[in-house]
């Protein structure tokens, strides 16, 4: 049994779409009532429990083998963020799967992970690695790049939707993006080949692109040629200080934002990672429906 945290998200469904269709026995631990899978071609059992809730991880994680966890609070709904996710409601899982002798534990990370990142989520996204490297369970880590469905969330949607939309910056620092599609190949090929070796795997997309350039890629490709405002960093850094107390999960966004219009965020592509930006806005906003980005 494999158990996949954070199935019902951008990344996580189409992991749960792809081991199913392999034959393999899935199970999802989701929040979502009634949520089924679509496109999974096999069983898939879904249990309804929060992550960070100890029962429900438990119950979760019994007569599992194989652990794959996908869970993410930057772009989701719970107001806690990154913090409670990506860290504590991980370390919460590993301990669990520790306990209960799984054999396997896939961690998704992300590429620029470090103890001392200005940016909360690559700082909990550490916490939760290292929580894992010490735990002794067998484990692969997978650090992706920015996804490009997150950003054509928040910067295409409104875009096309809206006629207009926010870069946060200059917008002129290329970062790397990658399809959660092609996160998942790699996620499933760690599965299937049974390399709980300790390994950390980077999967990287093929092009490195500005938020100027971002935006632009979704012009030419949906004919919306709507309007492109910047917000100046010094605001950002204002705004996220002012919010931190109150609102964390948006001030991390806006920190985020600050450091992916600053940083050296660029990355080598992975070779099977091949999906272009401008192919993915074409299948998104071709069919008339926007891009989730769930968590």
């Amino acid at each position: 049994m494999i158990l996949v945290a954070g199935g019902t998200g951008t990344l996580g469904s189409k992991v749960v779409t792809r081991l199913s269709a392999a034959g393999l026995p899935v199970r999802v631990l989701t929040r979502q009532h009634g949520w089924t899978p679509e496109g999974a071609s096999g069983t898939v059992e879904v249990i309804t429990g929060d992550v960070r809730d100890t029962a429900a991880v438990e119950g979760a994680v019994e007569g599992a083998s194989v652990v794959v966890s996908c869970i993410q609070g930057f772009a989701g709904r719970d107001a806690a963020g990154t913090e409670a996710i990506d860290q504590h409601a991980n370390e919460l899982l590993i301990d669990t799967a520790r306990k209960a002798g799984v054999h396997h534990f896939l961690l998704v990370s992300i590429v620029g992970a470090a103890p001392d990142s200005p940016v909360p989520l690559f700082r909990a996204k550490h916490q939760a690695e290292e929580a894992l490297r010490t735990s002794g369970i067998p484990f692969t880590i997978v650090r992706a790049t920015a996804f490009m469905e997150t950003w054509l969330t928040l910067v295409g949607d409104p875009l096309v939707y809206k006629g207009r939309t926010r870069v946060f910056g200059k917008g002129v620092n290329p970062i790397n993006f990658v399809a959660a599609d092609d996160v998942s190949v790699a996620i499933e090929q760690a599965v299937q080949n049974q390399i709980p070796s300790g390994e950390t795997l980077v999967v990287a997309g093929p092009e490195n692109l500005s938020f100027n350039e971002f935006a632009q890629t979704i012009q030419r490709t949906t004919g919306h040629e709507g309007k492109i405002s910047h917000v100046p960093r010094p605001m950002m850094r204002i705004v996220s200080t002012v919010l931190k107390p109150i609102k964390p999960l948006i001030a991390g966004q806006i920190r985020t934002s600050i450091a992916m219009d600053s940083d050296d965020m660029t990355a080598p592509p992975t070779p099977g990672a091949t999906t272009r930006l401008a192919d993915l806005a074409a299948a998104t906003y071709t069919t008339g429906n926007p891009v989730t980005g769930s968590a």
